[in-house]
């Protein structure tokens, strides 16, 4: 067995099927009901999971060229979290929209390995950045731990009478030589 705090073997995989669309997307609604309990109102996490984070919410973000990778656990083939990103050519900066991870593969390197490929895929940029609930604060921890500074703060009107209030974290990128 695992323990904590052990970087543990994941293999990453480009989304690409409808399967591995289904598959983030019942990630999506498990990890959200039991992580955003306690930091948003359940009637507001049906309302984000259903609009940002479903099959075809997924598929549309696909085709604006969103980019997913899947984490699988090495040892027990069992999906363990997703990581969602955009390439922003026009300013410069790489969006890292989502990272999840379900609770029982936590605090095993998941995040950090997520965040390393993304950077390999951030060639020619000069940052990347992320959102973050203010109220999320392991997940700002985890950022922080990872090399992301608070940049901004904003709120975002997301419909049917729901904001996200996000601190903007952004890390600058090594300038190439």
């Amino acid at each position: 067995m695992k323990g904590k705090g052990i970087k543990m073997a994941i293999q990453l995989i480009e989304v690409q099927t409808p399967q591995q669309i289904k598959t983030v997307a019942e990630l999506a609604d498990e990890i959200w009901h039991q992580h955003y309990q306690g930091i948003l109102k359940p009637d507001q996490i049906d309302y984000m999971v259903e609009h940002f984070q479903s099959e075809a919410a997924l598929t549309e973000q696909m085709r604006q060229g969103y980019r997913y990778l899947l984490a699988i656990d090495s040892e027990s083939n069992t999906p363990c979290g997703f990581c969602g990103y955009h390439r922003e050519e026009e300013n410069g900066r790489m969006f890292v929209s989502k990272i999840y991870i379900r609770q029982s593969f936590r605090r095993r390197g998941i995040a950090g390995q997520f965040l390393q490929e993304v950077l390999k895929r951030s060639q020619g940029l000069h940052s990347v950045y992320l959102t973050v609930n203010k109220y999320n604060i392991g997940s700002i921890e985890v950022y922080r731990h990872l090399g992301f500074e608070i940049a901004d703060s904003a709120v975002t009107d997301i419909g049917n009478g729901y904001v996200m209030d996000d601190y903007i974290m952004q890390r600058e990128l090594p300038a190439k030589r």
